[in-house]
């Protein structure tokens, strides 16, 4: 009991707290002149905060130091160190964050170079339709049009205009693995409706054909004729294939030619 006498209830301690703490932040008193509370001693008041900030990655916090809260996505950590990867089907909704990406690099350093990582099976695959060329091309144009350098890297594939994205890097700094493979193929659609609306498609994708192939002649060096050639059938390339055909300028066979490491790899 006679403990019980000595300590507030918590409800009153809490409100105390409060309204001794609104009374210092209106700057009508100092912490240290500020009159305790019954059951709260001054050296509670003087003592600071524990500082929470929030940090940009998530909802994370800091605590007193320590980090609180889930793990920065692994696409932000690469978005830090100027790494682009695409490494699905160019689809809108990839498309649009891609671009959004490029945009940001450009508005966070117009010096710096970028790495685009690409493992994509282009806006066609073998079940059909995943995109449409135009998602290729927005991304093709913000590359060239941001001022960053591109080195574009193939792992795995880079299939129909995912391999013209591959190109489009800056030359001499367009690379693949061993192992990459590299496939050229001509726009596929399916459409279905009225014959006037099959004709306009059939004409936009004869369209779309013809960008793609100059695209390509434009980056790789080979005249667009023996490109839509090419185009005509799927046309596989290997590593070292693609580097003779221009679309890549090397192949990097050893550690000593990889890119440098992210930064946050030393903190992991």
């Amino acid at each position: 009991p006679c403990v019980a006498r000595r300590i507030p209830h918590s409800a009153e301690m809490a409100s105390a707290l409060l309204a001794c703490l609104a009374v210092v932040q209106q700057g009508h008193v100092s912490p240290r002149s500020a009159a305790a509370p019954r059951g709260v001693s001054r050296s509670t008041l003087a003592r600071p905060a524990p500082l929470v900030s929030m940090v940009s990655a998530g909802a994370a916090a800091n605590y007193d130091g320590a980090r609180i809260g889930p793990p920065p996505d692994l696409p932000s950590l690469l978005l830090h160190n100027r790494i682009v990867y695409v490494g699905t089907g160019l689809v809108p909704q990839v498309s649009e964050l891609i671009v959004a990406e490029l945009l940001y690099l450009q508005f966070e350093s117009s010096e710096k170079h970028y790495y685009m990582y690409i493992n994509s099976p282009g806006t066609a695959s073998r079940d059909g339709m995943t995109g449409f060329e135009t998602d290729a091309f927005a991304i093709a144009d913000t590359m060239r049009y941001i001022q960053p350098e591109a080195h574009t890297i193939c792992l795995g594939m880079a299939y129909g205009t995912a391999a013209m994205l591959l190109a489009t890097g800056a030359k001499g700094k367009r690379a693949c693995l061993p192992n990459a493979s590299i496939m050229m193929h001509q726009p596929r659609s399916r459409t279905q409706g009225q014959a006037e609306d099959i004709a306009l498609r059939a004409k936009e994708v004869l369209f779309n054909r013809r960008v793609l192939a100059s695209m390509l002649a434009e980056r790789t060096g080979q005249t667009p004729d023996k490109v839509l050639s090419d185009m005509s059938r799927t046309k596989y390339l290997n590593a070292q294939q693609c580097v003779d055909y221009g679309i890549v300028d090397r192949v990097l066979d050893t550690t000593a030619d990889l890119p440098q490491v992210p930064s946050f790899m030393d903190k992991l």
